[in-house]
């Protein structure tokens, strides 16, 4: 069964934002007191623990919406282009009623402090009569796009009988019956409050929920009050967790939203030309093939000395939060203009991340066969020649053509997504990797000018997603950048991680300063000499020293590939042979 659905609606600056991120207990959605921030359904999905413990957890999906009535602030209809905000209000709209229809239980915001106002019973009227999201008129833009297959010749793919992109069942089948209705009396900060909250059971829906998101004031009589509002599970509610998440990333209009609203089956996502629509990260679910996915749609971004207000700044916050949650990233960039600093930006980001990137060519069938500088027609080798000299950075990255709009190569997109998340998720035994580094050092070691010859002690594949591989060195400073460089070229070539980000961690091997410093308290022992180079350790001490320990101490240098990997702990030395093939011998973890 589809789990339970929630929507929050209410005209602007209510609490609708702030109250889903108090029951998240998440940044979810945008909150500023600019009217008109949310233009979009956000979502959050949210387990709702039972009163006392005594129940079942719920399973719950919220959804925030855009204030209904008023879209752009006084003074603000017009952005800094001239374009006209107040076009998006029948995008908004539809989306609030899409909403409405969709749920289990819509609760109404009202702000305790100002009291009910006449936009507060305009929306109580159209609630009664089902105006919002019932039975009236809907109006905005509608129209499902065709999903299709990986290149031009998969394009009429609807007609040879695929099966067309399907939304989330809860995602587009309104309910059986009209959802409760109940009023939330918000910003409810204290006692002094609470009766101005019940003034508001005047609007026809019963005893309000009082509740403060700033101060939790209720916080827990709201949310067990929810839990008993929702329905008791009847069987096993669908899996929340989904086959994939994917980020989707670029610059304002590269066709993030369109492409989100070909993948869903439905306009679940305000597309238009305004730039900067978007400005929350909204999760919209759907499947394909069987396979559930999340397409995490994000703001467009532009330079930050652009940003006009603190809204951007907040939009640009989710786009970080959205990156570090997806298991794979799509890089939009606008095939019909030129790669701009914010796209390499983005780059530089996703790069960052160590999230395998799909550079995503998005609006290919506009551009296909224009002439570029030189006068000669565009074509796929010579675009993607054009990319790989700007985004450096993505060499390892796969390239995709495709177009949002008529679905060129969406599903071919989607399916790559699924091959570089089984990379990302590959290991690699240890013995291959000791026997890969030992033939690449035997060809080509590091060294220094004095001569200074580097000896890998062990290597192993200390993580997944991204492929973490670690070497326990002698000397950490002999792997320059340039040389780890060359290591990741060759391990791309070798390993099964030619697409996807590899982290490299060089860590020195613990020494036995313990015992070193024991044995100098008596005898000829204590003249020990560690050098560096062939002679390494003297003959006195080469029988005792030579082996391999536990490297526990946080010693080593990892250049700019990656976090400290290995804990600090404190165990005795473990002594085993070079190239060992136990993994547990070096890493206590």
């Amino acid at each position: 069964m589809p789990i339970p659905r929630v929507a929050i609606v209410g005209r602007p600056n209510v609490g609708k934002s702030s109250l889903i991120n108090m029951i998240a207990g998440a940044k979810v959605s945008i909150v500023d007191p600019t009217p008109g921030v949310t233009r979009d359904r956000v979502t959050a999905i949210v387990d709702l623990p039972a009163p006392d413990g005594r129940g079942p957890t719920k399973p719950v999906e919220f959804v925030d919406t855009g204030g209904f009535g008023v879209y752009v602030a006084q003074g603000q209809r017009f952005d800094e282009v001239g374009a006209d905000l107040a076009r998006l209000t029948e995008d908004i709209e539809f989306q609030i009623a899409q909403a409405v229809g969709d749920a289990d239980l819509v609760l109404f915001a009202v702000d305790a402090q100002q009291g009910v106002t006449p936009q507060d019973q305009e929306i109580a009227r159209l609630l009664r009569e089902r105006r919002l999201g019932g039975g009236g008129k809907i109006k905005g833009k509608a129209g499902k796009a065709k999903r299709v297959g990986r290149g031009k010749a998969d394009a009429p793919a609807a007609e040879a009988g695929a099966e067309p992109p399907r939304e989330d069942p809860s995602e587009t089948t309104a309910r059986d019956k009209p959802p409760e209705i109940r009023v939330v009396a918000t910003k409810v900060d204290g006692p002094k409050w609470e009766a101005h909250a019940l003034e508001m059971a005047n609007l026809g829906f019963g005893a309000p929920l009082s509740v403060s998101a700033k101060s939790n004031y209720f916080r827990r009589d709201f949310m067990e009050a929810i839990y008993e509002l929702l329905p008791e599970p009847t069987e096993a509610p669908e899996s929340v967790r989904a086959d994939l998440q994917i980020a989707i990333i670029g610059k304002r209009n590269s066709g993030k939203s369109t492409l989100v609203n070909t993948l869903a089956g439905a306009p679940r996502m305000i597309v238009s030309e305004i730039a900067g629509t978007t400005r929350d990260a909204v999760d919209v679910r759907f499947e394909m093939d069987g396979r559930s996915l999340v397409a995490i749609d994000t703001a467009g971004l532009r330079r930050k000395r652009s940003f006009q207000n603190m809204v951007e700044h907040f939009a640009f916050d989710r786009v970080q939060r959205a990156i570090d949650r997806a298991d794979v990233l799509l890089l939009m960039i606008d095939s019909t203009e030129k790669i701009s600093q914010v796209d390499e930006q983005l780059a530089m980001l996703a790069q960052k991340s160590f999230k395998p990137v799909i550079v995503v060519i998005n609006k290919w069938d506009a551009a296909e066969g224009q002439p570029d500088r030189k006068g000669k027609p565009v074509n796929v080798k010579t675009y993607e020649t054009y990319v790989r000299n700007e985004l450096k950075g993505l060499a390892f990255a796969p390239i995709t053509f495709m177009s949002g709009q008529s679905g060129l190569n969406v599903k071919g997109t989607v399916d790559l997504a699924f091959e570089l998340r089984a990379q990302a998720a590959n290991r690699v035994t240890t013995g291959k990797l000791n026997r890969l580094v030992r033939g690449i050092l035997e060809t080509r070691a590091p060294t220094d000018i004095k001569g200074t010859f580097a000896k890998v002690f062990y290597v192993a594949q200390t993580g997944v997603e991204p492929p973490t591989i670690t070497l326990v060195v002698n000397h950490p400073d002999l792997f320059t950048p340039n040389y780890l460089r060359f290591l990741m070229n060759r391990f791309r070539e070798e390993l099964p991680f030619a697409e996807v980000p590899i982290r490299i961690v060089i860590r020195a091997r613990r020494q036995r300063e313990d015992d070193l410093a024991n044995a100098g308290e008596g005898g000829d022992e204590s003249r020990i000499k560690v050098g560096r180079g062939r002679k390494g350790v003297s003959e006195k001490s080469r029988g005792r020293a030579s082996k391999p320990t536990v490297p526990t101490a946080p010693v080593g240098d990892e250049g700019e590939f990656g976090p400290e990997m290995l804990d600090d702990a404190h165990s005795e030395p473990v002594e085993v042979d070079v190239f060992s093939d136990v993994a547990e011998d070096f890493f206590d973890d």
